[in-house]
């Protein structure tokens, strides 16, 4: 008699992190009524409970970030009884109007952001009641030049901050919030408290006159852990009760493990769901460390020689179109090299082509709806297919050599390629400083979204896996910087 199969443990562990990081990430909601709205084009969302009395809180994304980024904040002090409206600048998330002017002077898109926060804040006013702002990184210095020339402005917040506006006058009630591993912005905190207070440190609340400012360091945070922080999101609630005088007992609770678990749990989760697919035959890659060591230097080398001259600046955002092209000279190399020594990647599978994708989009839901933004409006949709020129030979390249692979090889492969544009950001710093910026995304989509590719070109090949990790490298591309018009 056959014996009975049970589900294997990692199914068991999975589905228990995703339970319960569901129950923390939707209890923070609870009570909490959550409309959205446009302001002009400028899609906007507001945070209140059916008894919040308290003042309006503005909360600002930085750069290249979205509403749902911000929700770490605006849910605790909606809770706490503020009405709270987070927005999208221009060009990030789902605004579908490009930022626009010189991103390096103050009279240019600085200036545009600064008015459409003043546009919020006019919009978002009370009658005698002062509006309080919450920003990070890039909405630091927005909003200190937002609130310079207005008397209806109260207590401000700035994560992960620097503005060389900020003086000893001006905001007059300042909180800074530094992730404890950011060395260089925790240094700009103490200057800033100390224009008030020569010799004050960091953990201290200074006084002069008219003038309270505090600058506190999160514990274990960076520059996007800190907007999930416990202490910084309890700091900022402290700082808004002492300066309305309220008093709150609002729990604050751990959604960065939360979105981290949820996320983790729908990777883990996936393996024994793929391996229910249909198994097919498929050769394994096998390359001497001669041949591999040419595959990955070549490509890594060669690309920017050949995609920095043609310099293609036709798509509406950041140095998204030299990133499609960069990606499709280094996989069409690669691919060209894989065929030269005869290694192919297969055959299609669609049912393992369509799981992949329609698993990524599961995974894609849960980030937009507690982490990131990552449903495409239409204005994207033309920028996605066009990066998709590109992205889908890369990934096809990429699938081919990691699916079979063990670490190392797989950290060389995705190292080679982000030397490859680091070569290429040293030929042009300028032109190309922003692709910096694009290096966490690439790790990020490797870890999860390469994870989840190679379960299913271990049972469809490298063809099927490449082809759905291409659209889906597209698509984060595509979602993830702002559009810009020159």
């Amino acid at each position: 008699m056959p014996r009975k199969r049970h589900p294997p443990f990692r199914i068991y562990l999975a589905a228990g992190v995703i339970l319960a990081s569901l129950f923390v990430l939707e209890f923070a909601r609870k009570d909490v009524v959550i409309r959205q709205f446009t302001l002009g084009q400028t899609p906007a969302t507001e945070y209140a409970t059916d008894t919040s009395d308290g003042p309006v809180v503005i909360v600002a994304h930085g750069f290249a970030g979205s509403q749902q980024m911000m929700q770490g904040y605006a849910l605790p002090l909606a809770r706490a009884g503020y009405r709270v409206v987070t927005f999208e600048f221009y060009g990030h998330g789902r605004h579908p109007i490009p930022m626009s002017g010189d991103v390096t002077s103050a009279d240019g898109t600085t200036r545009l952001l600064v008015d459409q926060t003043r546009g919020m804040i006019d919009a978002m006013a009370l009658q005698d009641q002062k509006i309080a702002l919450i920003g990070h990184s890039m909405a630091t210095d927005i909003l200190v030049r937002a609130a310079e020339t207005r008397s209806d402005i109260g207590p401000v917040v700035l994560l992960s901050a620097f503005s060389q506006v900020i003086d000893s006058d001006t905001p007059d009630t300042l909180l800074l919030v530094t992730g404890a591993w950011e060395p260089g912005l925790r240094g700009f905190a103490q200057e800033a408290l100390q224009m008030v207070h020569t010799g004050a440190s960091e953990g201290q609340t200074v006084t002069k006159g008219a003038i309270t400012r505090r600058a506190v360091a999160a514990p274990f945070s960076e520059h996007v852990s800190v907007l999930h922080s416990r202490v910084a999101r309890s700091e900022t609630l402290k700082w808004l009760d002492q300066a309305y005088g309220r008093t709150s007992d609002v729990a604050i609770l751990p959604s960065g493990w939360a979105i981290l678990g949820l996320l983790a749990g729908l990777v883990l989760i996936f393996r024994p769901i793929a391996s229910m697919l249909p198994k097919r035959h498929h050769t394994s890659v096998t390359l001497s460390p001669k041949k591999l060591a040419v595959i990955l230097a070549t490509p890594a080398i060669v690309t920017p020689l050949i995609a920095i001259p043609l310099a293609p600046e036709f798509l509406p955002v950041l140095i998204a179109d030299y990133l499609g092209l960069h990606l499709m000279v280094f996989g069409v190399i690669q691919l060209a090299l894989l065929r030269l020594w005869g290694v192919t990647s297969g055959r299609i599978a669609p049912i393992g082509f369509c799981l992949l994708v329609l698993w990524c989009v599961i995974f894609g839901a849960a980030l937009d709806r507690y982490a990131a933004n990552f449903w495409p409006i239409p204005q994207r949709l033309w920028i996605i297919a066009v990066l998709m020129i590109g992205a889908v030979p890369y990934m096809i390249a990429d699938a081919t050599l990691t699916a079979q692979a063990g670490f190392l090889k797989r950290l060389c492969t995705r190292m080679a390629f982000l030397i490859s544009l680091g070569i290429a950001v040293a030929f042009d710093f300028q032109g190309l400083f922003f692709l910096i910026m694009i290096a966490p995304v690439l790790v990020l989509f490797y870890i999860v979204f390469g994870t989840m590719g190679r379960d299913v070109a271990a049972r469809s090949g490298a063809l099927t896996s490449g082809l759905a990790l291409g659209l889906m490298l597209a698509w984060a591309l595509g979602v993830s910087f702002p559009l810009f018009q020159t």
